[in-house]
Order: structure tokens, then sequence, then C-alpha cells
């Protein structure tokens, strides 16, 4: 069996620039193509002469980017306009109909506001997108004849997907950016129980357990409201979708429960843009925002209006969204350099910020930044408070546990944190090897297999009844694969649930079945068909 090679142009053990060569058998396959955003020479985008000298298109089979965030596809239009990329490339349709405006407006601040020259046109950009092609949730896409691959939810940010690749027996995850938990407009990642050989994730919080959702949401609330009661203005530098939409409906809610008069600002012109994509794709949305949908639109703010630069002098508190979100360039860093000198003012930073950017420096204490040959003083109050949308350390042995690989390669992350991660994995993989143990031992596989009956209602009509238990969790189970029969029958993971005669008798009820693995799944589809036939 030929081994699978892994070569990281970027993101190897750093966060930005992901960019990964994943080599199996003769196949050459890239995973993101992203930048750096700490830099600004020819360290921002990938070496890819490391890998071949000119022409990429005889050397990589296809390119996959995993979301929008440019650090994943920053680089994309340089690779294919300017090194010379011409095969296929595969995103999901929300991130094809995101990523050209990101590349857009990041172009525009590195070629007209800084004046850079080795930059990509807009032109370029367009012609980069139409080498892409978009793929469904759980679609099976075949490249060539030997490559396969099939797109998975990851929650993060509207469109990011987590990709199964399979080159003949042979086969891989990639993760790009997910989160295992579920927030207030995006559902949490999910895979099949697919046992990869290789299991590639980032690992940017490989260290971190987070706190309850609760109380941070509760804890920003409680010092974004004493700020502007004290006459303070509030900086929330962020990214213009993702946590934007997360930061603002949770400041939408409580300003209209507690009456607040205070001005919320959002960088002009984003929110109107997140408000179209969250209806083109709200089907890639939590169940909450789906519902409420038809009656109110969740990203139609009352409390937040759109900002002009000429606010930013403005007397009297405020709260301003401004992008990006890791004060690197933009509108989130000149409104950081006019206020930062002042005590009653807050800079809430809810993401991550890699090295080399101002924000990291501000989190990391500094009380005089150098920013366009100007020293800033710093004595605004500085908070970072995580809202961000990757899997932390729990969340990231929860998708090892669900999905099962042989091995796990960690990226996207630091090295002396991947290194303590690194040890929690090879304990988990170790007691869930339990198949290659009884091999060892010559002991035949053994499945403890749980199931359960239940009765129909003397009533119903047993074909229409599990029609309607079908029907029931596909709608309910909308991040899981439904596989169904001709008969209505159908199964999720290794939860079977089927129709049958009740012994010799006329009578028929519901058999559900399902492997121990899988018991948790299988009670919540129990619990589910119990509720449809008691209707």
């Amino acid at each position: 069996m030929a081994e699978i090679h892994v070569t990281p142009l970027g993101a190897g053990q750093d966060v930005g620039r992901s960019c990964i060569i994943a080599s199996i058998g003769s196949k050459n396959i890239m995973l993101d193509c992203g930048m750096h955003m700490g830099y600004n020479d020819e360290r921002r985008f990938p070496d890819f002469s490391y890998i071949v000298d000119g022409n990429l298109t005889d050397h990589i089979d296809c390119v996959i980017i995993s979301h929008f965030h440019l650090d994943h596809c920053g680089a994309l239009p340089f690779m294919t306009e300017m090194v010379g990329y011409n095969g296929p490339i595969y995103m999901t349709h929300p991130t094809k109909a995101i990523a050209p405006i990101l590349l857009e407006d990041m172009r525009k601040v590195a070629v007209e506001r800084k004046g850079e020259t080795n930059f990509f046109t807009s032109a370029m950009i367009k012609d980069c997108m139409k080498k892409v092609i978009a793929v469904n949730l759980h679609q099976v896409v075949q490249v060539d004849n030997e490559i396969e691959i099939k797109a998975y939810y990851a929650g993060h940010v509207l469109g990011a997907a987590m990709f199964h690749i399979k080159v003949g027996t042979q086969s891989l995850v990639y993760t790009g950016d997910y989160n295992m938990t579920p927030d207030r407009h995006l559902g949490a990642a999910w895979i099949d129980r697919c046992r990869p050989d290789l299991l590639i994730s980032e690992s940017t919080y490989a260290t971190t357990i987070r706190d309850s959702k609760r109380c941070r949401e509760r804890d920003f609330l409680k010092k974004v409201h004493e700020c502007v009661n004290n006459g303070g203005k509030v900086l929330i530098p962020v990214f213009a979708l993702g946590r934007a939409q997360e930061l603002c409906i949770l400041l939408e809610t409580y300003w209209e429960r507690m009456d607040l008069k205070v001005p919320i600002y959002f960088a002009a012109g984003l929110t109107e843009k997140a408000n179209s994509y969250y209806k083109m794709f709200i089907s890639w949305t939590n169940q909450k925002i789906k519902k409420t949908f038809v009656r109110r639109n969740m990203f139609e703010f009352k409390h937040i209006k759109p900002f002009d630069k000429s606010y930013i002098d403005n007397p009297g508190p405020m709260v301003v969204f401004a992008t990006p979100g890791m004060l690197h360039a933009g509108l989130s860093l000149t409104i950081f350099k006019k206020w930062a000198p002042f005590e009653q003012n807050m800079l809430i930073m809810p993401g991550y910020c890699v090295q080399g950017t101002v924000g990291a420096q501000v989190l990391g204490g500094a009380k005089k930044i150098e920013i366009d040959r100007q020293t800033v003083e710093v004595k605004l109050s500085v908070e970072y408070m995580s809202f961000s949308a990757h899997a932390d350390a729990k969340g990231i042995m929860q998708l090892i546990q669900y999905c099962q690989p042989k091995n796990v390669l960690l990226v996207h992350g630091e090295g002396k944190k991947m290194d303590f991660l690194k040890k929690q994995i090879q304990t988990v993989l170790t007691l869930m090897d339990s198949q290659k143990a009884a091999d060892e031992l010559g002991l035949p596989k053994q499945e403890l297999i749980l199931s359960c009956p239940v009765p129909l209602p003397d009533d119903s009509q047993p074909a229409t009844a599990l029609a309607k238990i079908s029907n029931k969790v596909q709608k309910d189970l909308v991040n899981w694969e439904v596989v169904t029969r001709r008969d209505d029958s159908f199964c999720v993971q290794s939860v079977d649930v089927s129709l049958r005669q009740k012994d010799q008798s006329a009578k028929f009820e519901i058999l559900v079945k399902w492997l121990y693995e899988d018991d948790e799944l299988g009670n919540y589809i129990l619990k589910m068909v119990k509720s449809v036939l008691e209707e």
C-alpha cells in the first residue's frame, strides 16, 4: 500500500498561510491556499517553487478550499494567475460566492492604499474563480478516475467544510477550520465515522478548553454596558462574516431587552452583504435561524447602523464593529489609532490574532505600538474574550472519536501546544483501536448491537407511519447523512429503522437497532420514533 506524504507550505506549526500538499500514490492534492496576515513581503504567500518550478498544473491534480477566510484562500489568485495553475478547484457554494469579495477587499487595501505592486488584479480574481467547481455537502465528487472527494459541515463560518478524500483504497480527512459547538447562527461540525488513514486537523486552540458560552456572553455584555455607561467607546475588530453576525445578534438582543439608546455601528456595506448571503444560504445556518427566518430575518438589525468614518471623532459613547479582525489594516486599525490613547475606551478582541499583527501586540500587553511610522500610546482597556469559532481541545478530541482515524496530523497551531495535545490523542487512539488488539490476539470481531421494537398504534397504517418517521428524522438531523431505502426504512450511521411484522400476528412494529458505539444517536432517534407514533 502506498504511503501518504504531507508537505505543509504553510500553517505546519503556525496560524496563517494554510497550504498543504497531500500526496497519495501518484496523486497530489492541495488543501487550502492561504496568505499570512502577519507579513507584507514574499513570506505572505506560500513558496510554490518548493514543490515545482514553473507551472503547477502538471504537478497538482486538484485544489480544495475549505472556507473563505483569507488565511485559507488568500493566495489562490496569485497561484492560479501569477504562478500558473489551470486545474480544478473545489469549494462549497457559499465559499465560492463570498471568497472573491474578501479577496477584492484585501487587494484594495494592499494595492490602492499601501501601493504594493507584485499583487493580483481584480481581473485575476475573476479569472481564478472561473476555475472553481462548487460542491454540495455530502455530494460525492469524482475528480478523476482515482480521486473522490466529499464535503462535510464544519460550522466555523458560513460555507466552511471538512473534506474526505479517497484515492484508491486510501483516504484522508482535512478539517480546515471547524467548530464542534453550535452557536447563535451556525450548527456544530459533523462527519461520518469514515475511519480515514489520516486525519489532518487544525489545532488553533490545542491546549484550551473553553468556559461556558453563556458565562462568556454574559461577561461580554457586562463589559460593553459598563464601558458605554461610563461614556467610553468600544471597538470590536471582526472579520466581515462569522463572529460579526454572532456578536451582532447577541448585542441586538441585549440592547432591545435593556432598552439602550447608545449607538452601535457596523462597517458600512458589510451588513448588507452579510444579509444577502445568509438569505441565499439559509440552509447552512442552525435550526433556530431557519425556523424564524420566514417570520423575521435575524440578520436585519434595529439597533445596529452603518458606520461612517466621520463618526470616529463623535463625542459620547458608541460601540463599533470594524474589519479586519486582527487589527492589521483597514478601518479597525484606523479607529484603534484614534481611540487607543483614552482610558475610558475599550478594545474587545473576540478571536485569535497571528504573530506580527497589531492585535497580537496589544494582546501581548504592549503599551506603545509603532503603526505607520507613528507611535500609538495604548491607554484604553483591552479585553480578550474568545468567541472564536475554532474547536477547542475537547472539540478536537471529539472529532477524532467521531471519525476514528488511524493517524492524526495536527496543523494550523503552535508547536508547543501541539505537543501537549499529541499526548492526549495518542492515548485516545490507543483506546479506540480495540479491533487491532483483538486481531493480535486472534479474536473474532465483536460488535454489541442494541435493538428496541416500538409497537404501532392499532389505528395507524404501517407504511405511512414509517414514511412519517423517515421525514421527521431527515428534517431534524439536517447535518447527518440519512440513507433511505425504497420501503422507507433508513439508517443514520449504524442506527437502522425498519418495519417488521410482530411474531405471526398481523400486527406491525418499528424496529430500531444500533451499534453500542452509536448509543447516544440510537437513543435520540428512538425517542423521535416514539414521539412521531404518539402524535
